[in-house]
């Protein structure tokens, strides 16, 4: 313990060592999550990896008849959108505890 202080280095230098083996342990399951996002009409729907790889796209036939190739790039962009966008809050859901008990630290000190 530091006597001018009062802070235990030893027990605060153990809580960082146990954050970061959460971090590794979050960032694993992370990489191996599937996360499936589609557009707004459910035309097109990916998937994707937490690791951000896109795994397939998947489009409807009549979609495909029914618009111009200009059209079902913009389909396919809101899909990939909507797949990013819940792979990122995926992510911060699971990061959250980790913040959450870091920003408790932060305050003790």
């Amino acid at each position: 313990m530091d006597w001018e202080t009062g802070v235990d280095v030893e027990d605060l230098l153990s809580q960082v060592r146990r954050q970061q083996e959460e971090v590794e342990r979050i960032q694993a399951g992370v990489q191996t999550m599937q996360v499936r996002g589609s557009s707004r009409g459910g035309e097109v729907t990916v998937s994707l990896k937490g690791d951000g790889r896109f795994t397939e796209i998947s489009i409807d036939p009549d979609t495909a008849r029914r618009y111009n190739a200009r059209d079902l790039g913009e389909i396919v962009l809101e899909a990939v959108n909507d797949g990013l966008a819940k792979l990122a809050e995926a992510t911060t859901a699971r990061f959250a505890p980790v913040i959450e008990a870091a920003s408790r630290m932060e305050n003790l000190g």
